[in-house]
């Protein structure tokens, strides 16, 4: 067991075989949580307190249906489509919103209580034609979103929807905007861009901002203990860039200019996990190894 009590049993998870929901849903199983994961695949193996249904997410009745079956206490919603290097941009927008409307909705109307993974990309900064430049650093959950691009339009649009969700329904529903996220592994969320050089190659994105996929799991269970009411917004992401300079020095080298309020450290990374620390109790505690100035990195992107 790990350090957050709650009293959250049965627990639906969207997406539950992709590189994210099946973190999730196997940290909540082994916590003794009962776990309903939903994908269009279901693993070969599966246990007594984690089982899977094969539900479209864009299919209103299909989904719910299958949540007023299963009546859980929360909904983890991790489904989505992400790579816009191979899958059209009308088709991730669709997707994302479409399955993020049926699955929040269909949560709020069994009293479930919510959490859901958006993104960084609600920034603007990942896929932006010309070097996004920060209004400030570290960025917080207060900074302003604006995307360029299909994905993070899809998670800004998201974001509304829980927020009229929970005004709504009157159900605790909390958004995760996740870093580019690591599996133990090495593999990203993302498809990766091999050998980076940060003094050749291109590093627009999030300055190295990451996070490691345990730490999310953990971080929904840290939601599950602080019983919310409302709407909250928390970034995940460790403590550090994973590049190696110091943070600033990256910025001014993508962007040609650091923001005039800038308050970094170091390292220090530039999406700050400052409010999940204070609000949650949660601290991120698995980190990859910093590579040395001019090593090249395998960056992911999410």
């Amino acid at each position: 067991m790990n350090e957050f009590e709650h009293d959250v049993e049965t627990v639906v998870v969207t997406g539950a075989t992709g590189s994210v929901g099946s973190w999730v849903s196997d940290h909540l199983a082994n916590n003794d949580i009962e776990v309903v994961g939903i994908d269009f695949e279901r693993p070969a193996e599966t246990r007594t307190n984690l089982r899977f249904r094969d539900i479209d997410l864009r299919d209103q009745a299909e989904v719910w249906e299958t949540f007023h079956e299963i009546q859980p206490d929360a909904v983890v919603h991790c489904a989505g489509l992400s790579d816009l290097m191979d899958t059209p941009g009308t088709r991730v927008f669709q997707n994302n919103t479409e399955s993020t409307y049926n699955a929040l909705v269909a949560a709020a109307r069994v009293d479930a209580e919510i959490v859901w993974m958006s993104s960084q990309a609600t920034y603007g900064a990942l896929f932006a034609e010309e070097p996004w430049v920060p209004d400030y650093l570290p960025i917080d959950e207060e900074h302003p979103t604006r995307p360029e691009d299909p994905y993070g339009l899809s998670k800004v649009c998201g974001e509304e929807i829980a927020k009229t969700v929970a005004r709504r329904y009157d159900v605790p529903v909390t958004t995760l905007r996740a870093a580019t996220i690591h599996t133990p592994d090495g593999q990203h969320t993302r498809p990766p861009k091999e050998d980076v050089s940060l003094e050749s190659d291109d590093v627009r994105g999030n300055f190295g901002s990451y996070v490691d996929v345990r730490d999310v799991a953990e971080m929904v269970e840290a939601v599950f203990a602080a019983d919310f009411e409302g709407y909250e917004t928390f970034i995940c992401a460790a403590d550090t860039n994973i590049l190696g300079p110091p943070t600033t020095e990256i910025v001014e080298m993508i962007c040609g200019t650091v923001p005039d309020q800038c308050d970094l450290e170091g390292q220090e990374a530039a999406l700050s996990n400052a409010k999940a620390k204070s609000v949650l109790g949660w601290e991120p505690v698995h980190s990859r190894t910093v590579p040395e100035p001019g090593e090249k990195v395998d960056l992911g992107w999410r």
